[in-house]
Formats: structure tokens, C-alpha cells, sequence
């Protein structure tokens, strides 16, 4: 069936919401988007029928295991992994620092190289000591003690690894590309070396959309013996995820970016994850997947997260390509799609729409006098975000004025501080960033520009 987005729309109660008079155009889709009714519903139900702590003898307490444990089956699904390697958390920063401080400790697996792994024997400080007296001193003096990140990460998988520094870890950082917006990879492949204890990278950058070589930054993080940390908290909503094809020892994201509730997942390679040693309580179980999972979980977060994979299946199974057009192999004569391969057809179908809206915006706003576009050029993998500065008009004020019109945007870093940093837009404020979803209207892109050519 063609893309019906009438169809998409009606799922989401929040877009028959007016702002002075005009309808909102939810075009903020990159801080998060709005929510289908099914997911409403899940978490309603739960809260309902089944709200009760885990493990428990009792009646609601074994439906909500149940949910939780179904939960992990549908993201498993979506990341491509397995079951055991899905965790629940906060959200991804939440689960970041907690990640880093079990990474950085002295008895935490150190490195990567080809899949195996390289546990640090424990060591004490000697001689009075502090572990983490100064870069590269005490106990980690000629050991894994380096991480490095990139220029275009979000401040969650930054801050966590910086922080390290207070305990001896030293921080490098690849450059990117001004021009193309994007990771140099000769200069990360250059800061890789022997004493490389994590890469931390994105997926896709939340600012300028920018999709970078998770596959390649990989290989050579593992070649190099790093393990890697990789934040698809973007990229997400804009393609489907495969952490086996990718080989990647950790992958975050959140469920709010992908129709879900605010909620963190977390993959973690099987033979990785059950070596990792997170701070926890001596009451909580040292098994995967729960090896990182602190406290009570948000479970009816966890029972709309499902639900939100449900709803990219079902546009999948409606609207998906199938066959070798999609890259996938499909079922055989007679036999119903597997929920992985709805939610790669989703996705794809979702991507599908939203490339040529993106493209025809980007376009547009070029050809607006004073508006400049940053991001990769075409020949690059990007997402359907469209990120631009005004030349008359700090990016700020651009966003307050289109919110008055009932067009949401965002604007600032957005959390990729280091990216405004280096293109130096700190002058304007930042970016004006425009991201479409699945339920956007070309109506609603043209509402965009009409405004935009009347501020220039």
C-alpha cells in the first residue's frame, strides 16, 4: 500500500492540538515525539490491571513480569538483539554514567579487540596512592586508560567519559568536517591506540542529522582493542538498528525519540555485558539483563515502549517494501512477517516519506537570502532533520516566533555543545532545528517556509 499519513495521524490525539487559532505542527520531532493511543492505552492498562513490583507470588505482580519480560522481547526486536542483552533505565544519560563508572573501574573489562575480552586484574593503590591521582598516574599508569569521543556527540555519551579524567582516564576527541559535518575518520582512527579503553560515538548526530560509519568506527575501535559506546538516541526514529551487523559491545537509546514514553534502553553484547561490573546493591541480581537495572523500573513505561515497537510493526506490515527492494528476506509462501521484519519495514517506510520532505525543506530554505543550512551535502547519510541559522535573526527568537504561529521547532546545541562550539554559531544562538516524523504533512512544511521567507 502507498504511505497513507491520514493514517499515521489518526493515532496521535496530541496533533489535533491549536495554538492562537492555527493547528501545531509538531515539526520538534528530534527532542522527542508525540504518542499513538495504542501507547497510552498499554500504559494505561497497566496501571490498570497489573501495577505491582516484580517477582512477587501474587496475581498482578506475575502480569507485570510478564509484560516486562514481553517488553524485552519486542525492543530485542527492534535492535536486532536478544532478549537477555536489553535493559531498562531512566533514560540514556542515566544509563550512560552508569555504564561509564562500571567501565571505569579497575576490575571492569578493559578492552575489545575482535569480539574477545580483556578483564583488568584488580589493582590497588600503592604507596599511599589514590587510584585516579592525575591522567595515566597511580594504578593506571601504562594501562587501557584512554577514551576517546567525537566533536558531534550529544553531551550524553561526552560528559559520562570526561568525568573519568578526576580518575585518571584521559580523553581524547575526533575532529569532524566543518564542511560535510561529520566524523573525520583518519583522525579517529589516528587517536585509536593500545591504551584505547572505550570509542564513545553516535549513531546520527540530534543536531544537523548527520548519519555517521557505525559499522567502520567500530571495526577499527575493536581492531585497536577499545571496546565501543554507541548513542543512537537519533538515530532511532530515522532507520532500523542491528546491533549484531554492527558488532558494537554497547548501544543506548530512548524510547520517547520512537512514539514510546521518556524511558532508556540499553543493548549490551552478551559476552560483554555479563562481564561488566555496575555498581548495584548486593540484593540485585548480577544476570544479564538485570545487571544494570537499579531500583523499580518505570513498568509502565516499559509495557508503552512496547507498544510504540508494536505501532513502527504495524506501519511496517501496511506500508513496508518487501523483497530484495528492502534488503531484508521475507517470509516464505504462506508465512506472516516476523515482528523484526514489520519493524525494518517500518522504519524503512517511515524513512521513505519523510527523505524527500527533508529534501525539498532543505532546498527551500536555501534559497531564502540570509538562511544558511548546516550538515552533510548530498552523497552523505543524513537523517530527515534540517538544522539552519538566520543571518538577521538570533536562531531563539526564530523559534519563538514560528511557536506563535503554531509551528514547534527547537533551537540551541541540544545538547551538542561541542559541535556549536566548533561551527562557532554561538553569534545566533545556536541552530534552528526542524525535524520530520512520520506524521508530518508537506502542508505543514510549506506553512514552515511561508514563515521563514517572511522573517528573512
Amino acid at each position: 500500500m502507498k504511505y497513507d499519513v491520514n493514517y499515521i495521524r489518526r493515532q496521535f490525539p496530541a496533533l489535533s492540538l491549536k495554538v492562537n487559532g492555527y493547528p501545531a505542527a509538531f515539526l520538534d520531532g528530534p527532542g522527542g515525539t508525540q504518542v499513538p493511543r495504542r501507547v497510552i492505552d498499554a500504559m494505561v492498562n497497566y496501571l490498570l490491571t497489573a501495577n505491582a513490583n516484580a517477582g512477587g507470588p501474587f496475581l498482578t505482580s506475575q502480569e507485570s513480569d510478564r509484560i516486562i519480560g514481553e517488553s524485552r522481547l519486542a525492543l530485542a526486536d527492534f535492535l536486532g538483539a536478544d532478549p537477555e542483552e536489553v535493559s531498562f533505565g531512566q533514560n540514556t544519560t542515566t544509563l550512560m554514567f552508569s555504564l561509564a563508572l562500571a567501565l571505569a573501574r579497575e576490575d571492569g573489562v578493559q578492552g575489545a579487540g575482535q569480539g574477545d575480552r580483556h578483564p583488568v586484574p584488580s589493582a590497588g593503590a600503592k604507596d599511599g596512592q589514590r587510584a585516579g591521582q592525575g591522567a595515566g598516574q597511580g594504578t593506571r599508569q601504562g594501562r587501557r586508560n584512554e577514551i576517546l569521543v567525537t566533536q558531534l556527540d550529544h553531551e550524553a555519551n561526552r560528559g559520562p567519559w570526561e568525568d573519568l579524567q578526576a580518575l585518571g582516564f584521559v580523553v581524547k576527541e575526533a575532529r569532524i568536517d566543518p564542511e560535510t559535518c561529520s566524523v573525520d575518520l583518519k583522525d579517529f582512527e589516528a587517536k585509536l591506540s593500545e591504551k584505547t579503553r572505550v570509542a564513545a560515538f553516535g549513531y546520527a548526530a540530534n543536531s544537523v542529522g548527520t548519519v555517521s560509519d557505525v559499522k567502520e568506527m567500530t571495526r577499527l575501535a575493536h581492531q585497536a582493542g577499545a571496546l565501543t559506546v554507541v548513542d543512537a538516541v537519533h538515530y532511532a526514529l530515522h532507520g532500523p538498528l542491528d546491533v549484531k551487523d554492527l558488532g558494537v559491545d554497547f548501544l543506548l537509546c530512548s524510547a520517547y525519540k520512537f512514539f514510546g514514553p521518556h524511558l532508556g534502553i540499553f543493548y549490551g553484547k552478551k559476552t560483554v555485558y555479563e562481564e561488566l561490573p555496575t555498581y548495584r546493591l548486593k540484593v540485585q541480581s548480577a544476570e544479564i539483563p538485570h545487571r544494570i537495572e537499579t531500583g523499580t523500573l518505570n513498568h509502565e513505561g516499559i509495557a508503552g515502549a512496547r507498544e510504540a515497537v508494536e505501532f513502527i510493526a504495524d506501519v511496517g506490515e501496511r506500508f513496508g517494501f518487501r523483497g530484495e527492494k528492502s534488503g531484508m528476506e521475507g517470509p516464505g509462501p504462506g508465512e506472516p512477517l516476523s515482528r523484526r521484519q514489520k519493524v525494518v519495514a517500518g522504519m524503512q517506510a517511515m524513512e521513505a516519506y519523510e527523505q524527500p520532505l527533508a529534501d525539498y525543506l532543505r532546498a527551500e530554505l536555501a534559497a531564502i537570502r540570509g538562511v544558511k543550512i548546516y550538515g552533510p551535502p548530498k552523497g552523505y547519510r543524513r537523517t530527515s532533520t534540517v538544522s539552519f541559522t538566520m543571518e538577521k535573526l538570533p536562531s531563539g527568537k526564530v523559534s519563538a516566533a514560528l511557536g506563535e504561529k503554531g509551528i514547534f521547532v527547537w533551537h540551541g546545541h541540544f545538547y551538542a555543545s561541542r559541535l556549536i562550539e566548533v561551527l562557532e554559531l554561538e553569534r545566533y544562538g545556536g541552530l534552528v532545528r526542524v525535524g520530520l516524523s512520520p506524521y508530518n504533512t508537506a502542508e505543514e512544511v510549506e506553512r514552515l517556509l511561508q514563515e521563514v521567507r517572511r522573517l528573512s
